[in-house]
């Protein structure tokens, strides 16, 4: 299992472009359902700073690659931003989920 956060900044005018194309690639997961990937997105307060972070169960194979959305959304992203794309393996110390209780 390999998790990994990309964190980047775009331009102010390009941050509802690529917010789109963001939820353009989150659309297309929905609909296709790939196994091995956990995968979300967050925008930042500042609202040009995004955050993605991913988790694939095979280091091998990238679910995401494979997708139309997702390469849309990376055509043209460093032409989007103000800093660049860092990208950071991160290593799972625990996590915890909380199931949803119905009233």
């Amino acid at each position: 299992m390999k998790t990994v956060m990309v964190r980047y900044k775009t331009a102010p005018a390009q941050a509802q472009a690529n917010e789109a194309l963001v939820r353009a690639v989150f659309d297309e997961l929905r609909s296709r359902t790939p196994e091995g990937v956990q995968y979300a997105s967050y925008r930042l307060e500042d609202g040009v700073t995004f955050v993605h972070v991913a988790t694939l169960d095979s280091s091998e194979q990238n679910p995401l690659a494979s997708l139309q959305s997702f390469k849309a959304f990376q055509a043209q992203l460093k032409e989007r931003c103000d800093e660049q794309p860092m990208v950071t393996q991160l290593v799972l110390v625990d996590s915890y989920t909380a199931a949803r209780r119905s009233s």
